[in-house]
């Protein structure tokens, strides 16, 4: 009986292995299927129409998308208090609202996205900078909103709150952090984001490097003049690297979409390309 049990017990092991690497995901399609047919919460409802006004002019649709989109991410990724933060409805429903407007019409989620890490208000994070003689210096900057490349966002939960307030001053620091997220899907934030199975970069690079490089000559004429910020709609932060600067178009692109297209339309094109929608069109 053992010599007969032995080959069986041996296949058995064999097929768990061979079905092991696709557990994960079939888990996960599982989980979203139970998901979609799980109806959206009034009280989530409630949150998302009080703390994110821009979700109101949303076609019905994409309202429909972005309820998915927050059930799925409320239920796949870790939101977690630190400094005292408490973690509730009201934290994960506002940002998991935002968060999903940049996967609208995109589908799937943040790759290598880990957990959120929500303090009360801005934070102090340490940074390595250079100094003479090639010497790294250690250094504190108090920071809104944080996208580590090893796989988690963090958000100051007062910006987040002011951030999703006003929906027409292009400052937004979960849109600017998710941004960075998508970035970083496939390696370090370079301002290239992945565009899809059948784009290539060099409309992209073309585009946003003439912009870029736009917006550095603005801001140094700015700073000649003696002013913070430069002419135009793009502020100066953007001018930081390339990466930063898809982060603060991409602010622009949800909350001031009408004045981005305007002043900017091929940078608009190519981000109406990035996110698969329109918001200008948005009423």
């Amino acid at each position: 009986m053992e010599q007969a049990l032995a080959p069986t017990l041996l296949t058995a092991l064999a097929l768990v292995a061979l079905a092991w690497p696709f557990a994960g995901p079939l888990r996960a399609r599982w989980r979203r299927a139970r998901l979609a047919r799980t109806p959206f919460p009034a009280a989530w409802r409630a949150i998302v129409r009080r703390r994110v006004p821009l979700v109101r002019r949303l076609p019905a649709d994409l309202r429909l998308q972005l309820q998915a989109l927050i059930q799925r991410f409320i239920a796949e990724v870790p939101i977690v208090g630190c400094a005292g933060q408490v973690v509730d409805d009201e934290v994960r429903v506002t940002i998991a609202a935002q968060a999903g407007l940049l996967l609208l019409n995109r589908g799937g989620g943040f790759e290598g996205l880990t957990e959120v890490l929500v303090y009360p208000g801005a934070f102090a994070a340490r940074r390595a900078q250079p100094g003479e003689g090639g010497v790294v210096h250690e250094a504190r900057s108090v920071m809104l909103g944080e996208s580590h490349g090893r796989g988690s966002v963090v958000l100051s939960w007062q910006d987040t709150l002011e951030g999703a307030a006003d929906p027409d001053d292009g400052r937004n620091v979960v849109i600017h952090e998710f941004a960075h997220r998508l970035d970083q899907d496939h390696g370090a934030a370079n301002g290239a984001p992945w565009l899809g199975p059948h784009r290539g970069y060099e409309e992209w690079s073309r585009v946003l490097g003439a912009e870029f490089a736009a917006l550095r000559g603005r801001v140094a004429a700015a700073e000649a003049a003696g002013l913070a910020e430069p002419e135009g709609l793009i502020p100066a932060y953007g001018a930081t690297d390339p990466a930063e600067f898809f982060a603060v178009v991409s602010e622009l692109f949800f909350e001031r979409a009408a004045a981005l297209r305007a002043a900017h339309a091929a940078l608009y094109a190519q981000l109406r390309q990035v996110y698969r929608t329109d918001p200008a069109g948005w009423q």
